[in-house]
């Protein structure tokens, strides 16, 4: 069984206003309801993260605050939330934080992951390694994750290759055409 993974893809990454705005973010918000629209359409889980920290979060030693719980940053765009969507709220930066993941993954029998969303060196990464872990087939789609450090960026998706995953685009997995229209579902 499939699962689409939309990791943290919240408003304080994606638009310049953000607490930790990743540039040019905004621009993969059609691609992301896109590919969130179309899992669900197809039947195949869609599994998205997102960071819900505390005010006194211990990653806010190393970053500025953001996504702090009930404030408007925290929260997923409007356009990537779709009926059937299940929601992972992470206190830290793997997405295996959540103690309810393993369970889910094994309830709903998924063995072939794809993944995309914010920020690529970081949350992506450590999902994308993660999943790989479990022994799971993964794809990342490169075309819809972005980064802070290109160079670290690269280094994440090379480690990755090597580790055993699939790079792929969106229109590879030939989601563009097939797929309703934003505004649509």
């Amino acid at each position: 069984m499939q699962a689409f993974f939309d990791i943290d893809t919240q408003i304080d990454f994606l638009y310049p206003a953000g607490a930790l705005y990743a540039s040019g973010a905004e621009k993969l918000i059609p691609a992301i309801r896109t590919l969130n629209t179309f899992a669900v359409s197809n039947g195949i889980a869609l599994i998205s993260t997102t960071c819900a920290h505390t005010e006194d979060a211990e990653e806010f030693k190393v970053w500025p605050p953001h996504c702090i719980v009930g404030t408007v940053g925290q929260q997923k765009p409007a356009a990537t939330i779709v009926p059937g969507q299940i929601i992972l709220p992470k206190n830290e930066l793997d997405l295996f934080s959540n103690p309810d993941l393993p369970g889910l993954l094994d309830r709903l029998n998924i063995d072939e992951c794809t993944v995309y969303g914010l920020l690529t060196e970081y949350c992506v990464k450590c999902a994308i390694m993660g999943l790989l872990k479990t022994g799971r087939k993964v794809r990342l789609v490169t075309d819809v994750i972005t980064h802070l450090s290109p160079e670290a960026a690269q280094q994440v998706i090379e480690e990755f290759k090597a580790a055993g995953g699939e790079c792929v685009t969106s229109s590879s997995l030939r989601l563009l055409s097939t797929a309703p229209a934003a505004g649509s579902a």
